[in-house]
């Protein structure tokens, strides 16, 4: 019996890992990404789908760990001078677009006829964003450290912080009962239990932990290092759910306690695969709870709620973030991404529920809500990245080049453009720099540098630049197709100018010099080759030997290079005597 439970358990692992597996790449593929996948496939084998599950609430209790990963790794980033500094923004920013939503929600719940005390506990599950979506997609675009990503972090953060006070006030808002006298004695215990819980948890962070990982580092167990960076998280989250506060709040505290330690990046890469596996797990769970049922019983009174509080919460931040000075796109992505309710809405609604201030039709319905919000907020974002026209940056400052004229043109200002920039700036020559980021002529702007604005590959740009009367052209772009364009450009209408390129890589040198350039150099060639000559040195050389190998690796980089433009058979014979594979820097 013990054998057949076993396989059972192991079925359902082998179940959701296999849904992710499918969903997953097929929703990516399709551009609808990952969050969407996984919720579809929560859909099909939960309860309301193929019935492979019947309880989807144990595997949210479970997945939610997944959350409260993710906020322990971004509290590693962000260390306390940086949390102060986002102060405004989590409490001002945060309070105000907490209060306006609540506020206009609440009459969407009174609109709809519903109670006063149904209507604000539903619009306060339905004002706290889903965490775990919001971060998913900013961290999928690579948002989460820009200053937009960071708005959106510190509300979340206030959010989450506000789930203390709503359950108390759940609490406060329940209809009379036997045990009412006792009630205000029972919240003051709280307040104070959680306060305690916080205490605890900073003075360990900031006494306790560096030492232990210092002990356990010198031991150098990797896998107990492993389950240490587990029971900081674990033990964290679980003091602030005795504390009454938020799990996800406690593992957020852990990581900004640890932001500043030399432990930070070990800890983060050691949490990362269980993060990554316990957020899907999540976003499955929240696709087996959207109750069909519910749904088909009350679908008009249920889409109209998702559509009408997805509207107004929109429409809320928006005009929150217009207040607060936000650009008008800005404004419109923050207003799209946090448009959903979230995961703590099911503890919000569960409290309210045994608390007797909501009944269980209204629970139904309003998880049924927020688990079709959740559902759609990737589908909207899509839309609006589709349907709005990509943003122009802003060319405040930044001139284009007109009628110019120097003897050395530099294209790409770059980490390779700068450097390579500098002899013949030492010289005095005279130069014209042209980019097409304006952060990077932004930035150079402040050291002394005129770069220009414009794309090099173009004719009429490399005119303005003065292309035509340069003795010098430098390419120093990484991008391999507009490299090849502007060489061919260069090649047409400049021929009195030499042609110094940059290769992205062995394979583009062959093309460079088939364009007939005067010089090429692999982008990470002569680095890699400074390296090998210290490595050399390190392993035992004398300065010497050192240079006698690295002569001998430049000669024979040399001979293979030139019996690769000969022909494959010879390149191929070249590359086993030399025990280096084809595509190298």
């Amino acid at each position: 019996m013990a054998a057949e439970g076993s396989a059972g358990d192991l079925i359902k692992v082998v179940t959701l890992l296999g849904a992710a597996v499918v969903a997953v790449p097929l929703f990516k593929r399709l551009g609808l990404g990952s969050v969407l996948g996984y919720l579809a496939a929560g859909l099909v084998i939960g309860p309301f789908g193929l019935g492979l599950f019947s309880d989807a609430q144990t595997i949210l209790h479970i997945a939610e760990l997944g959350v409260v990963m993710f906020l322990f790794v971004i509290g590693l980033e962000m260390r306390p001078s940086h949390l102060w500094a986002l102060r405004r923004a989590i409490f001002g920013l945060g309070s105000l677009q907490v209060v306006v939503c609540g506020a206009l929600l609440t009459g969407v719940g009174l609109a709809f006829g519903f109670p006063l005390d149904v209507s604000f506990v539903s619009a306060m599950g339905f004002v706290l964003t889903s965490t775990a979506i919001v971060m998913q997609l900013l961290g999928e675009r690579g948002d989460s450290a820009a200053p937009r990503g960071q708005k959106i972090v510190a509300i979340l953060l206030f959010e989450d912080l506000l789930i203390v006070p709503l359950l108390a006030l759940v609490a406060f808002i329940a209809p009379a009962s036997a045990a009412a006298p006792a009630a205000a004695g029972s919240r003051w215990g709280a307040v104070l239990l959680g306060l305690g819980a916080l205490a605890a948890l900073v003075a360990v962070g900031l006494w306790l932990l560096n030492p232990l990982f210092r002990v356990l580092a010198r031991a150098k167990a990797r896998e107990v290092m492993t389950a240490a960076a587990l029971l900081v998280v674990l033990g964290a989250a679980l003091l602030m759910q005795l504390g009454g506060l938020s799990m996800a709040l406690g593992a957020f505290l852990a990581g900004v306690l640890l932001s500043e330690s030399s432990f930070r990046h070990q800890l983060e890469a050691d949490i990362e695969p269980f993060r990554g596996l316990l957020l899907g797990l999540f976003f499955i769970g929240v696709g087996m709870a959207l109750d069909l049922a519910a749904v088909a019983q009350n679908w008009q009174l249920i889409i109209a709620g998702v559509l009408a509080m997805m509207v107004v919460k929109t429409l809320c931040i928006y005009a929150v973030a217009r207040l607060a000075r936000a650009s008008h796109a800005d404004a419109i992505d923050r207003a799209v991404l946090m448009a959903q309710g979230g995961e703590f809405a099911f503890v919000l609604y569960a409290a309210a529920l045994a608390a007797g201030v909501i009944d269980a039709e209204v629970n139904a319905n309003m998880t049924a809500i927020v688990v079709l919000s959740m559902a759609l907020t990737p589908l909207t974002v899509l839309a609006l990245r589709r349907l709005t026209p990509k943003i122009k940056p802003s060319m405040e400052g930044i001139e284009r080049p007109e009628n110019l004229a120097a003897s050395v043109l530099i294209i790409g200002f770059g980490r390779f453009g700068q450097v390579a920039s500098q002899a013949v700036l030492a010289r005095g020559a005279q130069i014209t720099i042209i980019d097409n980021d304006t952060e990077v002529i932004r930035d150079a702007a402040e050291f002394g540098f005129k770069v220009y604005y414009g794309d090099g590959d173009r004719a009429d740009v490399l005119h303005a630049a003065g292309a035509h009367h340069a003795r010098v052209i430098l390419v120093c772009i990484n991008d391999k197709a507009a490299v090849n364009r502007i060489v061919e450009q260069a090649r047409m209408s400049c021929a009195q100018a030499k042609l110094l390129v940059r290769a992205y890589d062995r394979e583009h040198a062959h093309e460079l010099l088939k364009a007939d350039v005067d010089y090429q150099i692999r982008e990470t060639f002569e680095s890699a080759m400074a390296l090998g000559r210290e490595a050399a040195l390190a392993s035992g050389a004398t300065p010497d030997e050192a240079d006698e190998v690295m002569t001998e690796v430049r000669r024979r980089d040399t001979e293979r290079f030139e019996l690769e433009a000969v022909g494959g058979i010879f390149a191929g014979r070249a590359m086993i005597l030399g025990n280096v594979p084809a595509k190298d820097a």
